[in-house]
């Protein structure tokens, strides 16, 4: 999966980020097939800074928490990281500290996968939808959403710079049921 950041995860923790946004050859980036939406933002500060590989431009929330991100797909993905570049240092009071993810086929059943908390993050946040069973490697959905449900210093309005949303690559042989890594196996992997 991606390099685990500066973070010590403990019942849910993360603390730090990184500088570099380092995500292994086998994901990809899903965000771009996705319609993306926002409970609320500043004039000029809208969902599209999300997306714009910025980090000097945010969104920013406007209105009272929890602030949502919805991103809507047109049929069902597997996702399996959210990567988020939040910065305290710049931010402050503006800087999520509690963060819920929740996935489903719409707004009318969405259930909380994953809830975790920032402790002064700065940098790239990797937040993995895989489940505690090892089998459960991504989550299968049509919507996920973040919720923003507090920042540091009890601020009301929430900065977020960019975020990216990954999934595992479709297997590059159709009808092969296994995915080779190797050259060697990708030459004997047909019948002539």
């Amino acid at each position: 999966m991606a390099t685990e950041s500066s973070e010590s995860e403990e019942e849910g923790k993360i603390r730090g980020g990184n500088d570099k946004l380092d995500i292994d050859d086998d994901l990809r980036e899903m965000g771009k097939n996705a319609a993306w939406s926002v409970s609320s933002c500043k004039p000029g500060n809208g969902v599209g800074t999300l997306r714009d590989d910025n980090i000097e431009t945010y969104w920013q929330s406007d209105g009272l928490q929890p602030h949502l991100i919805n991103i809507q797909f047109q049929k069902k993905v597997k996702l399996q990281l959210v990567v988020l570049y939040v910065d305290f240092k710049l931010d402050e009071s503006y800087t999520p500290s509690k963060i819920s993810i929740r996935a489903g086929d719409g707004f009318h059943n969405l259930k909380e996968i994953k809830s975790v908390e920032l402790v002064k993050p700065t940098g790239w946040v990797c937040l993995s939808l895989s489940g505690t069973d090892p089998r459960e490697t991504f989550v299968n959905t049509f919507m996920l959403q973040i919720a923003i449900l507090s920042n540091h210093l009890n601020g009301r309005d929430t900065h977020i710079r960019q975020i990216k949303v990954y999934g595992p690559r479709p297997n590059p042989i159709p009808r092969q049921p296994f995915q080779f890594t190797s050259m060697e196996f990708l030459t004997y992997s047909t019948l002539r």
